[in-house]
């Protein structure tokens, strides 16, 4: 088992052999959700996230390794590689610590103490750090004119120069200081003479917090504002570290020039050690506060992909607006386009009848079930009518906010042109906010996971960083959704394990050409799907009504001969799976895994996660979620009052708390002091489109602003 293997074990607590295993499916190039659901009796059924911790620490590991090597190489190059230097870089055991013994030894433009160096200085700068006696006529004896050196003083100078460097690039020093910024530092923002138009960073004018209790989302405001030059950000110790350095170094004052010493370390601290450690601690918090906000831009991502489907439904979208109007789309059960229109029931021309009258008659005509309305810009005002018609006329239908987030960037891309290309950039975000309804997952992956603003400062971030995430958030939700291999669209298929957009491309032309796929092994006969896409792609494509049941279902083929044997332990054909749905699960329980898998030489992990799939045959685990929230009728803020109890639904998380949709203009906030006792993460208590039960605390009207309590 290889050293690698051993550390990444070590650090995440887990069995090398488990760890062993995992690691040798990634490089095999499997994908995390195959690994996660099909291949448990090879991990130990370690799950999907101790699986990205251990690809992760592995990238990290690789990039530790490589980075050695180089450093090895370039010291080595310049002739000052020793044995002991060597040890002390294999032995490394992160980045930062590579980087700090690299530091003395990297290409630079020339310092102070090189040029004292090569003034012949750095036998004097030794004697000064170790003399326990005077000797005025050593020092000198360096003066000399031929090297510019024409005093004492300026050759104690060009010494301490030299101490200066070997202070600031003293690992132990470093660390030492690097730990206690990190750990007794504090953060601190003052206001610049730039104009701050609207008072985004009236907070920071005059702000200072430790660094360890710092928020992610405190971090990356401070750090914006810096970058609009609102804002000067520095870090500093509230006490004197130098003393405690100076004896790390053995710098003390039973040395014979400790003077010199001193003044070479004040001017270290000052001008090389401080300033090159704040950068770094600055960046590390900087890295740390971007991975909190994709960690929670990807659960959000995560939360609104799994809304509930509402299924075959008959939707009007509408993508509200004030002078330009609001576009109306009526799609089918299907999700095709049945017509379409504009109507200005908003300011400034308020024609509530002209477009009550359209509404109606597409409604009466086309047997629209339920209204989507974008939550952009003129969102309120076209709920108000929507209410209003819906009581006027006495319609037999509810409305939903649906939120807008990437429909605009959706209705101008390829995909949307490809799909309507006679209809508007406009339409196609009203046909959208209606799909969402529909089949929000199957709408949302046709939008670049970054574009969907669910999160906070997910443009401030690294956006490589950023899209890998998301990237990986989405293949994992498709995946445990599955998809149907006869409808799913290419946006969809191109997520799922082992295909990839070629592969989903190739699959939607064989459809249409051969019409559909009668069972999973007809996927082999697609152009450029081999055996190991096979082998990862089959488990998550479902084929209903197909040639073989069994299909329908998420159990693997490679484990229907096991299926099957559980079929007949408890007297079920495969063909009347579907039809006994309801019985399945009482029948499954009554088995006894253990003595069933011994019997039939089969391994429990697996025959355990077959009866688990067996249980839900075709059942899409979004279908257990709390359906999207309803309504016939909407509140303006003038009608909350303090006390008030409404339901709502949750449409971001952030650090410091969540929003909540309650049906009125604002979304209204729910600080994480409100959610209960000590929720130091909102993301423990709350998701994105959860319906909540909240007690309005506070309405400002002034301001918009409309507090809440999270009801148990």
């Amino acid at each position: 088992m290889s050293e690698m293997v051993l550390d990444i074990a070590r650090s995440l607590g887990l069995p090398a052999w488990k760890v062993e295993n995992a690691i040798e499916l990634l490089e095999d190039g499997k994908t995390i959700p195959f690994i996660a659901r099909y291949r448990k009796e090879k991990t130990g059924e370690l799950n999907e996230i101790q699986l990205r911790d251990i690809a992760d620490t592995l990238e990290y590991m690789k990039k530790l390794q490589a980075r050695k090597e180089e450093v090895l190489r370039l010291i080595e190059e310049k002739g000052k590689l020793t044995d002991e230097l060597k040890t002390r870089i294999v032995e490394a055991g992160t980045l930062q610590v590579v980087e700090d013994l690299y530091l003395p030894y990297k290409s630079r433009k020339k310092t102070r103490a090189d040029k004292a160096r090569e003034k012949q200085l750095q036998p004097l700068a030794d004697f000064l750090k170790t003399a326990r006696k005077r000797d005025d006529d050593f020092i000198i004896g360096f003066v000399n004119a031929e090297l510019e050196v024409s005093t004492v003083e300026g050759a104690l100078e060009g010494a301490r120069d030299i101490l200066a460097e070997e202070f600031a690039q003293d690992i132990m020093i470093r660390e030492r200081v690097r730990n206690e910024l990190k750990t007794k530092g504090i953060i601190k923002s003052e206001k610049t003479d730039s104009e701050d138009e609207r008072a985004v960073y009236r907070d920071y004018y005059d702000f200072s917090q430790p660094i360890n209790r710092l928020a992610a989302h405190r971090v990356l405001a401070l750090f914006r504002g810096e970058r609009e030059e609102i804002l000067k950000v520095h870090l500093e110790l509230p006490f004197d570290i130098l003393p405690s350095l100076k004896r790390l170094a053995g710098w003390t004052d039973s040395l014979t020039y400790y003077s010199e010493l001193e003044e070479a370390a004040i001017d270290s601290f000052s001008r090389l050690l401080f300033p090159s450690i704040e950068r770094e601690v600055r960046t590390q918090i900087r890295e740390e506060a971007e991975t909190r906000a994709i960690h929670v831009f990807a659960r959000n991502l995560r939360d609104l992909f799994l809304q509930p489907p509402l299924g075959e439904k008959v939707v009007m979208g509408i993508d509200p607006g004030y002078r330009t109007g609001c576009k109306l789309a009526v799609i089918g059960r299907d999700g095709a386009l049945l017509y379409h229109d504009v109507i200005f029931p908003t300011p400034p021309q308020n024609d509530y009848a002209g477009s009550a009258m359209k509404v109606v008659q597409a409604t009466n005509l086309l047997g629209v079930e339920l209204i989507s309305i974008g939550n952009g810009t003129g969102s309120r005002e076209t709920e108000q009518f929507v209410s209003r018609l819906i009581k006027e006329h006495r319609l037999a239908i509810k409305y939903m906010i649906t939120t807008e987030s990437g429909a605009s960037v959706y209705s101008a891309s390829k995909v949307a042109i490809e799909e309507f290309p006679d209809q508007d950039v406009t339409t196609r975000g009203a046909i959208s906010i209606a799909r969402r309804v529909q089949d929000p997952l199957a709408e949302y992956v046709k939008i670049p996971p970054e574009a969907i603003g669910v999160g906070m400062y997910q443009h401030d971030v690294n956006q490589s960083e950023l899209k890998k995430a998301l990237d990986r958030e989405v293949e994992s939700i498709v995946n445990m959704v599955g998809v149907n291999l006869n409808t799913a669209s290419e946006h969809l298929l191109k997520y799922i394990s082992g295909l990839g957009p070629k592969i989903a491309a190739s699959i939607v032309k064989y459809r249409s050409e051969n019409g559909p796929f009668r069972n999973r092994k007809d996927l082999m006969k697609v152009t450029g799907l081999g055996p190991k896409a096979f082998e990862q792609a089959a488990g998550f494509c479902r084929i209903i009504n197909g040639d073989e049941p069994l299909d329908g279902t998420a159990v693997h083929p490679e484990s229907y001969a096991i299926a099957r044997e559980l079929l007949d332990k408890i007297g079920v054909s495969s063909e009347k799976l579907f039809e006994k749905r309801l019985e399945l699960p009482e029948r499954l329980a009554r088995i006894d895994v253990e003595e069933f898998s011994k019997e039939k030489n089969f391994n429990p992990i697996t025959v355990r996660e077959v009866i688990g799939m067996l249980k839900k045959p075709g059942l899409d685990p979004r279908e257990e979620l709390p359906q999207p929230l309803l309504r016939t009728d909407v509140l303006t803020m003038e009608d909350l009052a303090s006390g008030m109890e409404l339901e709502g639904t949750v449409r971001n998380v952030v650090d410091f708390g969540a929003f909540v949709d309650i049906g009125v203009k604002q979304d209204g906030l729910i600080h994480k002091s409100r959610m209960g006792n000590r929720v130091r993460d909102p993301l423990e208590v709350l998701s994105v489109g959860q319906i909540v039960k909240v007690k309005i605390i506070e309405v400002d009207l002034q301001r918009m602003r409309i507090g809440l309590e999270l009801l148990a």
